[in-house]
């Protein structure tokens, strides 16, 4: 089962990523070109939402079910260890804060009434959120 979770939230990162790119540079051109929010825009940003959100399920799993995730908070000494508290805390923590950013930003644009500020609001906070993502990734693990 670990080895099956941690294949799926792996490839499933390379789709929410790329999902999480495409939707930012949509919503940017959505919003400098003045274009008409519509419903097509956001069923677009709800399929980034989405596939965060299931990423980030399946990481809560691999991080319980995991020898490397939540046991290495209780064995302690992961705190010296860079590697370690990257994946123990760094990576958990980051990863929930941008997926609360990303649903914010969502969620506002659900919310606004001018097109601009919801293309604003998706842009905006998906690209905090990717920022954080891709600052948390164990690249060391990753594409090793």
């Amino acid at each position: 089962m670990y080895i099956g979770l941690k294949h799926l939230h792996s490839g499933l990162a390379y789709l929410a990523l790329l999902a999480l790119v495409i939707i930012f540079i949509y919503a940017l051109i959505g919003a400098l070109s003045n274009k008409e929010f519509t419903e097509k825009d956001r069923k677009i940003a709800l399929i980034g939402f989405i596939l965060a959100h299931v990423q980030l399920l399946v990481g809560l799993v691999l991080y319980f079910v995991s020898p490397v995730g939540f046991s290495l908070l209780t064995g302690g000494g992961a705190m010296s260890d860079s590697a370690a508290r990257l994946t123990a805390l760094e990576h958990p923590l980051i990863n929930i804060l941008a997926i609360v950013l990303i649903t914010i930003g969502y969620t506002r644009a659900k919310k606004f009434g001018e097109s601009r500020a919801r293309f604003r609001s998706i842009y905006m906070l998906y690209a905090i959120g990717l920022v954080l993502i891709i600052s948390r990734i164990p690249w060391h693990n990753w594409l090793g």
